[in-house]
């Protein structure tokens, strides 16, 4: 089948199969690996996007459904070589060890920052729940997001 999405700016048509998944898409296809492929079930969060202003579990959509979307990935973040903010927090915080999830956790974020300028603690713990580090017990996921908050406002 024939698609058509815009991927960070840019306008793609390509041929897809009916099953392909969106995260396949993305990575394989388009070449954008930064959206990760974590459990193909939308349990983990690393696949995480942004698909027409909303974050969506990229492994849980064939990209036939995306035909005519508007999708950003955390490559699409940073302009002109200079990171966006909540990248910016997550190095300087060390909200990441391994960093699998962390495209997901920054995309997750990005989407709250938008609907809200200065979350709590609580609120950016709630709004990470679809979204698994195996590593760092979210403490400093959530110091970087806080630190996000606070440069973007």
């Amino acid at each position: 089948m024939k698609i058509q999405v815009k991927v960070n700016g840019t306008t793609h048509t390509s041929e897809v199969e009916p099953r392909l998944l969106l995260v396949h898409y993305l990575r394989d296809v388009l070449n954008l690996t930064g959206t990760h492929v974590g459990c193909d079930t939308s349990q983990c969060g690393a696949c995480t996007i942004m698909m027409n202003g909303r974050s969506t579990k990229a492994c849980n959509l064939f990209a036939v459904q995306a035909d005519g979307a508007d999708i950003l990935t955390i490559e699409g973040l940073a302009k002109d070589g200079q990171l966006h903010p909540i990248q910016e927090a997550f190095w300087e915080k060390h909200g990441l060890q391994c960093g699998f999830c962390t495209p997901g956790m920054i995309m997750t974020a990005y989407q709250l920052l938008q609907r809200q300028k200065r979350p709590s603690e609580t609120e950016i713990r709630h709004f990470l729940e679809g979204n698994l580090c195996r590593c760092t017990g979210y403490h400093n996921i959530v110091k970087a997001i806080q630190h996000a908050a606070e440069q973007m406002a």
